[in-house]
């Protein structure tokens, strides 16, 4: 075998010529930008990739990365994000997704299911495929992929989610299983409840209904805490794959089980 890569002070894989490059899709807001910033603290130099171009604009001034503007359900804005990315690429975190409704099957919009699939699972598939050579050129790559406790329970009203996140987890467990063999690391990471700006009020449309999703949770998960385990797991040696990481706030026992009421005493 050869010397093993050196390693950044939290054990990161770390180029002998050129700095680590991390793509993290959905940049804008949350989870996505959460990420950007642990990944750049840890050295990388993060494209920050999202369709809202002032957001990220500002986002990668204040860690140092590089905006592309990028929208994950069209094919061009992903070849033109494989580009500005150029070929060789060390982490890619599929982050972009979400929810867009809170509907029974009876009632659901087929235009909307078709949406949460569209973004959170084919887009998947298209930032995967476009920036594959460049992850391959590393001899190291990593994908992270942004999945949810919906990927494996299902919930009355939650229907096209939990349907788009299961196939985003069938996703990522072929992916690992056709990359056999190469070394590239493929993660899930499936959060539960995380408090942000923006997830329940893009999925409820409404900002009352959306606080009181999470009203009285003794401390829900909030975008850095995920982040901080998209940080981890690029840490790890390259020959480390967590094929798949769950996350919950103390008071989600499951997807069905909520405390809400004190917990904690401080």
């Amino acid at each position: 075998m050869g010397n093993p890569l050196p390693r950044s002070p939290r054990g990161a894989p770390v180029s002998t010529d050129q700095a680590r490059v991390a793509v993290v899709t959905g940049a804008s807001s949350g989870i996505g930008a959460a990420s950007a910033r642990a990944l750049a603290a840890d050295g990388y130099r993060v494209v920050c990739a999202a369709r809202r171009t002032d957001r990220i604009a500002q986002l990668a001034e204040e860690i140092g990365g590089t905006a592309v503007t990028c929208d994950v359900t069209s094919a061009a804005s992903v070849a033109a994000l494989a580009d500005s990315v150029g070929d060789r690429l060390d982490v890619l975190v599929n982050n972009a997704g979400g929810a867009f409704d809170a509907a029974h099957v009876a009632d659901a919009e087929i235009e909307t299911w078709q949406r949460m699939y569209e973004v959170n699972v084919l887009g998947v598939v298209r930032v995967t495929q476009a920036l594959l050579p460049a992850l391959r050129a590393t001899g190291h790559g990593l994908i992270v992929n942004i999945g949810s406790t919906a990927g494996t329970n299902t919930y009355v009203a939650g229907g096209g989610y939990t349907a788009a996140k299961h196939g985003l987890r069938a996703v990522s467990q072929t992916l690992r299983l056709e990359l056999n063999g190469e070394p590239i690391r493929v993660t899930e990471i499936a959060p539960g409840m995380v408090h942000t700006d923006e997830f329940a009020l893009t999925r409820l449309g409404d900002a009352d209904r959306a606080a009181a999703v999470y009203a009285d949770v003794d401390s829900p998960l909030v975008a850095a805490d995920v982040a901080e385990a998209v940080r981890w797991v690029a840490t790890l040696p390259r020959h480390v794959n967590v094929d798949e990481m769950v996350l919950r706030p103390v008071a989600q026992a499951a997807q069905f089980q909520l405390h809400r009421g004190p917990i904690f005493s401080d």
